[in-house]
């Protein structure tokens, strides 16, 4: 059979000229959205120190919590409804498209983020970042009239510009675009715009001078055998919490919608009830981001039950409506566990602090590519294999369970879970 090369040749240059088409398109959006996203992102985070500083500085502040959740809990309320479903919004429109993005969601989650870490909440913030990128991406769909299928690289460029600029891991933010949509499974077709919108966000939020935490893992042993066995038991602690803290702050969300009717009257009597057990406690440890603790976890030892508190006041804070993200409180939740398991698995303490800083963090997002190189961006690429090994097992032992309800299983983590479910036993 005599094959055809002019025609071969032919087909193959058509090709290489729309992909270049393709890339060109994509350079372009994918760098408006990452030049916006990142400057959001950093004036977020410059605002958010603010804040914070204020609020240490002022302990008397807490107890103006109810009333900042009151104020988050009527904004929301006069708001559109989709909004108040955070980063599910994103996934959900990804999906079933029937509507764009409000605009504002931008100001709300930011302006809300800002009132519950003022005031006292313990929260995160990858879900502001990750909301305002994927509402600010969205806006240029009905300008540029794009088709739906190009909508969803939208989206994932906005989600991965949001995560890549809040953690400065642009790695880790473009893969973790890809790779939350869908349980078990990466969609390629974005790998270029989004690889694209991390680079520029996390670069453009450098260029307006906010620069991020360094953690370091002191000393990373060789694998051996012995070794192995001990990252596995890790990995499986890690995903168990990861489930726990999925389900509590899940349980504490249905808790107050179903006894408090009334949305505002949610945050501002958890409000009350954090701002209480503050005072109680008599410090801010486990309130707000938690940064210093989690520096901490790295370099000595700290009280066996910091992971636990940490994810109660988390669970409940953001059950009850206030608004923030689940990502860096998860990073003090990992770290504080992995010290505490430092008294029963004898790896260093550094090393299982790191691997349960992005472990717990996987289990609860589903996403053990994009925490492995999480880890290999903030840790360096000597203890790889202990933190993506931890990644994979605690990805495993999380279940079909995780704090976005709207992710779909794509693939089953393993034979024995079924396909095509709904994580939280939400069905669409």
């Amino acid at each position: 059979m005599k094959i055809n090369k002019t025609s071969s040749t032919s087909r193959f240059f058509s090709t290489q000229y729309f992909i270049f088409l393709f890339i060109s398109k994509w350079l372009f959006l994918a760098s408006i959205i990452g030049i916006l996203a990142g400057t959001a992102s950093a004036g977020f985070l410059i605002s958010l120190d603010y804040v914070t500083l204020l609020r240490e500085e002022n302990f008397w502040i807490i107890a103006l919590l109810p009333f900042g959740g009151f104020l988050i809990g009527l904004a929301y309320n006069y708001a559109d409804d989709a909004i108040g479903k955070g980063n599910n919004l994103l996934i959900e429109q990804f999906y079933k498209p029937d509507k764009k993005i409000p605009f504002l969601m931008i100001p709300l989650v930011l302006v809300g983020t800002l009132i519950t870490h003022l005031f006292g909440g313990s929260a995160g913030r990858e879900g502001t970042a990750v909301q305002m990128g994927g509402a600010i991406a969205d806006q240029f769909t009905g300008p540029f009239r794009l088709r739906p299928r190009d909508r969803k690289i939208l989206l994932t460029c906005g989600i991965s510009a949001g995560f890549a600029s809040v953690f400065g891991t642009p790695l880790a933010g473009a893969v973790f675009a890809l790779e939350v949509l869908i349980i078990g499974r990466i969609r390629y077709e974005a790998i270029f715009p989004v690889f694209i919108a991390a680079f520029i966000a996390d670069y453009v939020c450098h260029i307006w001078g906010v620069f991020h935490f360094q953690y370091e893992i002191f000393e990373v042993p060789i694998m051996s055998p012995l070794n192995l066995l001990y990252t596995i038991f890790a990995g499986i602690v890690f995903g168990l919490v990861s489930f726990l803290f999925s389900k509590t702050t899940h349980f504490w969300s249905v808790f107050f919608k179903s006894k408090i009717r009334y949305a505002p009257f949610r945050p501002m009597i958890g409000g009350v009830v954090i701002a209480i057990a503050v005072y109680l406690i008599g410090h801010t440890r486990y309130i707000g981001l938690g940064i210093p603790i989690i520096i901490e976890a790295f370099d000595h030892q700290l009280n066996s039950y910091d992971f636990l508190i940490k994810l109660l006041f988390t669970a409940f804070t953001l059950g009850a409506g206030f608004k923030g993200g689940e990502v860096t409180p998860l990073f003090f939740v990992g770290a504080c566990l992995g010290n505490a398991l430092f008294w029963i698995v004898p790896l260093p303490l550094s090393l299982l602090a790191g691997m349960g800083f992005v472990a717990v963090f996987c289990g609860a997002t589903n996403t053990p590519i994009a925490c492995t190189l999480m880890a290999i961006e903030l840790f360096g690429a000597e203890s790889a294999l202990y933190t993506g090994l931890a990644c994979v097992v605690a990805y495993l032992f999380s279940g079909h369970s995780g704090i976005y309800q709207s992710q779909i299983v794509g693939s089953p983590k393993h034979v024995i879970m079924g396909r095509d479910k709904h994580i939280n036993h939400k069905s669409h």
